[in-house]
């Protein structure tokens, strides 16, 4: 059996227990219909933006900056002067917003010759700064109807609620593009080693330029379905969203280093870590002890990549 194929199995195995863990601490609470459409649904916001992290990590850099861009995207698209556009305006502002910072940071890192720490951590403080300029620290309520019927149950399709349906439908979406595309092949080619994939004939800057715009584009429809699911715009959305999707990335064993990685891996990381979270809030364990076991959980992982790696 393929290396892959274990990791994924071992991450289904611990997706499995924490659901079993649930089962017999909260029965009533946990395993009923609306919570477990509840972590589903937490699950896509932050789920469409490690999507776009893992391409972009496989490739050798880094977006310090997702969560910042969706906080942006998010107060872009609720002004009053947008949703004078309807749902329209709304989907193509938030969009648009995560395509440019994402163009930014591919140009800075791409062409500038930037390091996309630093790159993407001045964007973090520019979305943020901008996010804030444009709330001043006010809430941004939406007031279209057909924005804020997705998130209400009559909206659900067979018991599906919206914001899974397009978390599932960007997961296929990347699950293709990574194993069935030339993008895919150059993106595990340009994380893998640099120079060999320019050799090969690869446009190394241009590469990564898409892949910041996609990581762009992700944070662009997160922020759209995060709109969905709040009814609002804050400056103070996709907090620690950088730190999620790169940790959900790593527990589903794309390497930091690049070059290696998997989309179904990413999501079942983004779903352990979501059922985590919903386990302590039912048994009413404080956040620092959340962070605590995150903490642990990434450190785990990390250091069971190395001991892979090193044997291979």
């Amino acid at each position: 059996m393929a290396r892959a194929d274990v990791r994924t199995l071992s991450l289904v195995g611990v997706l499995a227990v924490l659901v079993l863990i649930g089962g017999i601490t909260k029965p009533e609470e946990f395993l009923d219909t609306t919570n477990l459409q509840l972590v589903l649904t937490q699950s896509s916001i932050i789920g469409v933006v490690t999507v776009g992290m893992t391409f972009v990590i496989m490739s050798g850099g880094i977006d310090l900056s997702v969560g910042a861009i969706v906080a942006l995207a998010s107060v872009w698209a609720t002004t009053v002067a947008t949703q004078e556009y309807g749902f329209a305006g709304i989907l193509f502002t938030a969009v648009l917003v995560g395509l440019g910072c994402g163009l930014v940071n591919g140009v800075l890192i791409a062409y500038g010759g930037m390091v996309p720490f630093i790159a993407t951590l001045a964007m973090l403080a520019s979305a943020r700064g901008l996010a804030l300029q444009i709330t001043d620290g006010k809430t941004q309520v939406v007031s279209l109807d057909s924005i804020l019927d997705l998130g209400e149950r009559d909206a659900y399709i067979l018991g599906v609620p919206p914001l899974v349906i397009v978390f599932a439908g960007v997961t296929v979406i990347g699950w293709l593009l990574l194993n069935r595309t030339t993008f895919g092949r150059r993106t595990v080619a340009v994380g893998g080693n640099p120079e060999a994939a320019r050799l090969a004939g690869i446009d190394v800057r241009r590469q990564r330029l898409y892949l910041y715009l996609l990581s762009g584009l992700c944070c662009g429809i997160a922020a759209f379905l995060l709109i969905i699911l709040s009814g609002s715009g804050q400056n103070t959305n996709g907090n620690l969203y950088e730190l999620d999707a790169i940790a959900a990335a790593i527990i589903g064993g794309t390497l930091l280093s690049g070059g290696r990685g998997t989309i179904v891996g990413s999501v079942l990381g983004v779903l352990i870590f979501t059922t985590i979270t919903n386990i302590f809030a039912l048994n009413n364990l404080q956040s620092d002890v959340q962070q605590i076991a995150k903490g642990a959980i990434i450190v785990a992982a990390v250091l069971v990549q190395r001991r892979t790696s090193s044997h291979t």
